[in-house]
C-alpha cells in the first residue's frame, strides 16, 4: 500500500487519506490528513447533510417543491438537467446530488433552503465547525474549484461519521447504484467501487482537475466499522485502489469488539448582541460647580375650606379668636335650621346628655364665663377654662371641626373686623371664601451624572469593526515567469501543498514589463518570512514584500 502511494506521479494534486474506526471516531491511519486541499464533489456530503437537517426539524419536506433558478441550471456538468423555472421536489434534488452528483441540482438544493447561495455557504461552514470540521470552509454548494473552498480528509471523514449516525434513516441512498430523479432515472458515481469492495455502502465521490480524484468511503465487516477519505487519486481505479488497501489493513488493527461512543450532536453557536445604555456625560457632570436649574412656579392647589388657614393669611397679626367665648355663644344663639340655600361646612354639634363628663366641663366652662361676662382678652378667657379642660377627657375634634368653628363664629353680633374680612360671604351663604393661591415656591434641582445604568434615551450603539486583513500587510514574491498561466500553477500548487501558511493568503499574479510575478499577499510580517524560508529551502525564489 505505501509503494502505491508512494508512487504518486509528480504531475498529480496532492495526495492524502484518513482512516477511523466509526464505532469510536479513533483514528487508525493518517497521511496529510489536516492539509488543506480542495475537496470537490464531496462537498456535496455537507449539503446533503444541511438538506437532512431542515427536513428533520421541520422547516421542509421531503415533497417540498424547490423553484430551479437561472443560476443553479447553468451549472457545468454533472447535471441532472433542470431548467430555469422548473419546479421540482426536494427528494428527486437529494437523490441527483447524492447519487449521480449533480451539480445544478447541489444548487438548487442550497438556494431553496437559504434563499442564496452565499447565505448557504455561510451555514454549511457554520454547520462544519459544530460537528468538528475545523479545516474547512465552502464557498458552494456542489464543490467546483473555487477560491477559499477547502476541506481536509479528517474533515470529510468526520462529516461522513455524522452522516451514519445522525441520519440513519437517509444514509441508506449512498449504497444505491440508481435511483429515480424525477425527470430522469440515475446511476451512482460510485457504483464501482460498491461492488468491487465487500461490506462497502457509501458515501461519495469527487473529482475535479485540481482536486484528483477523491472517495469517502464507509464499509463494514462483522461488528467492525470504518470511514475513510482519499484526496489526490490519480484515476477512478488508482483511488479505488488505494481506498481497498487502506480498509483492508485497518481492519485487521481494530478490536473486534469495542464500546461504541456516538458522536455528539452539532452545536450551532448563536452569535448574541448585547446592548449596553451609556450615557454621555452632560457639563453638568463636568464642570466644577454643580449647574443649577429653578423650575418655573407650579399651578396654584385647589382651595380647600379651612377657616384657620383663611383667618391666618388674612390677618397673620391679629389676636387669637377666643374659642372659649365662641362655645359660649353657640349654645345661646343656636338656631333651629338654617336659611334656605345656606350650605353648613358641618352639622351642629349634639348636647351633651345630663350628667355625663362632657356635660359637666361644659357647665364649669359656663360657669368660668358667668364670672367674668366680658373677658378682655383671649388669655383670660382660657386662663379660666384651663383646669377643667386639664382634668376632661374631652373627645378629639372631628377633622371638619375647624370649619364647624368657623360657622359659628359668622353668627358673632359683634365679630372681630379681621375675622369678618376674613369669612365675607354672599348673602344666604354660610360657606367660606376661598383662600388666597399660596406663593409658588423656588425648587432648585442640581443636575448629577447619570450611572451607566440609567436606561433613558441610550446613545446609538456604534459597531466598530477591524479590517478582516488588519496587521496582514505583508506577502511574498515569487519571481517572474513567461506566462500567467505557469504563474497561476505556481501559487495554486503552493496552497494546496502549504495549506497552513498559505491557507488564508490571497494569490495574486502581477504583469510586469519583465514578466508575470506570482504573489502571496494579506500575510503577517511573521507568515511572510516563514512561508519565504521554507521557498528558499526547496530552491524557490522568494522574497517578503510589504503591500
Amino acid at each position: 500500500m505505501a509503494a502505491t502511494i508512494m508512487g504518486l506521479p509528480a504531475a498529480a494534486a496532492p495526495f492524502a487519506a484518513y482512516v477511523m474506526d466509526a464505532r469510536t471516531g479513533q483514528p487508525i491511519y493518517r497521511q496529510n490528513s489536516d492539509t488543506r486541499l480542495h475537496p470537490a464533489s464531496l462537498t456535496k456530503m455537507m449539503t446533503l447533510y444541511m438538506a437532512f437537517s431542515a427536513i428533520e426539524s421541520g422547516r421542509v419536506r421531503l415533497d417540498s417543491k424547490f423553484t430551479i433558478s437561472s443560476k443553479a441550471a447553468n451549472e457545468p456538468p454533472s447535471k441532472l438537467g433542470l431548467r430555469a423555472g422548473q419546479k421540482i421536489e426536494l427528494r428527486y434534488l437529494i437523490r441527483a446530488a447524492a447519487i449521480k452528483s449533480a451539480n445544478d441540482a447541489a444548487t438548487a438544493i442550497g438556494e431553496g433552503l437559504a434563499g442564496s447561495e452565499e447565505a448557504f455557504t455561510q451555514q454549511m461552514t457554520q454547520m462544519a465547525r459544530a460537528i468538528g470540521m475545523n479545516n474547512s470552509q465552502f464557498r458552494n454548494a456542489h464543490g467546483l474549484t473555487r477560491e477559499g473552498h477547502y476541506s481536509t480528509a479528517h474533515d470529510m471523514s468526520v462529516l461522513g461519521r455524522h452522516l451514519f449516525y445522525d441520519f440513519p434513516q437517509y444514509y441508506n441512498l449512498f449504497s444505491r447504484r440508481s435511483a429515480d430523479a424525477g425527470i430522469a432515472q440515475v446511476a451512482s458515481t460510485n457504483r464501482r467501487f460498491l461492488d468491487a469492495y465487500s461490506g462497502a455502502d457509501g458515501i461519495k465521490t469527487g473529482y475535479t482537475r485540481a482536486a484528483g480524484f477523491n472517495l469517502t468511503a464507509s464499509a463494514q465487516r462483522g461488528n467492525k466499522r470504518l470511514i475513510a477519505s482519499v484526496f489526490g487519486g490519480t484515476s477512478t481505479a488508482h483511488r479505488n485502489q488505494v481506498m481497498a488497501e487502506l480498509l483492508d489493513s485497518s481492519f485487521t488493527r481494530i478490536p473486534d469488539r469495542v464500546r461504541e461512543v456516538r458522536p455528539q450532536a452539532p452545536r450551532l453557536l448563536v452569535q448574541a448582541t448585547t446592548r449596553r445604555a451609556q450615557v454621555a456625560a452632560t457639563p453638568a457632570a463636568t464642570q466644577p460647580e454643580p449647574q443649577r436649574m429653578v423650575l418655573n412656579a407650579s399651578p396654584a392647589p385647589v382651595s380647600r375650606p379651612a377657616a384657620a388657614a383663611s383667618i391666618a393669611a388674612a390677618a397673620p397679626s391679629t389676636p387669637q379668636v377666643d374659642l372659649t367665648e365662641a362655645l359660649r355663644r353657640a349654645t345661646q344663639n343656636a338656631t333651629p335650621a338654617a336659611p334656605a340655600g345656606a350650605a353648613l361646612a358641618s352639622s351642629a354639634r349634639p348636647r351633651s346628655r345630663p350628667g355625663s363628663t362632657a356635660m359637666a366641663v361644659e357647665e364649669a366652662i359656663a360657669a368660668a364665663v358667668a364670672s367674668d361676662p366680658a373677658p378682655t382678652t383671649a388669655a383670660a378667657s382660657a386662663s379660666l377654662a384651663a383646669p377643667v379642660l386639664a382634668a376632661s377627657t374631652r373627645p378629639r375634634p372631628s377633622p371638619r371641626r375647624s370649619a364647624s368653628v368657623a360657622a359659628v363664629v359668622t353668627t358673632d353680633p359683634a365679630p372681630n373686623p379681621a375675622v369678618a374680612a376674613a369669612t365675607q360671604a354672599p348673602s344666604g351663604s354660610l360657606s367660606l371664601v376661598t383662600s388666597p393661591a399660596p406663593k409658588p415656591r423656588s425648587e432648585t434641582v442640581i443636575l448629577a451624572a447619570m450611572g451607566e445604568g440609567d436606561l433613558g434615551d441610550p446613545a446609538a450603539l456604534e459597531v466598530v469593526r477591524r479590517p478582516t486583513d488588519s496587521g496582514r500587510n505583508w506577502g511574498v514574491s515569487l519571481g517572474l515567469y513567461k506566462s500567467q498561466a505557469e504563474a497561476d500553477r505556481l501559487l495554486l500548487g503552493l496552497a494546496l501543498q502549504d495549506g497552513g501558511i498559505f491557507g488564508n493568503a490571497r494569490r495574486h499574479v502581477t504583469n510586469t514589463s519583465r514578466g508575470f510575478e506570482p504573489r502571496f499577499v494579506n500575510l503577517s510580517k511573521g507568515h511572510a518570512e516563514l512561508a519565504c524560508e521554507r521557498m528558499i529551502s526547496r530552491s524557490q525564489d522568494c522574497s517578503v514584500i510589504s503591500n
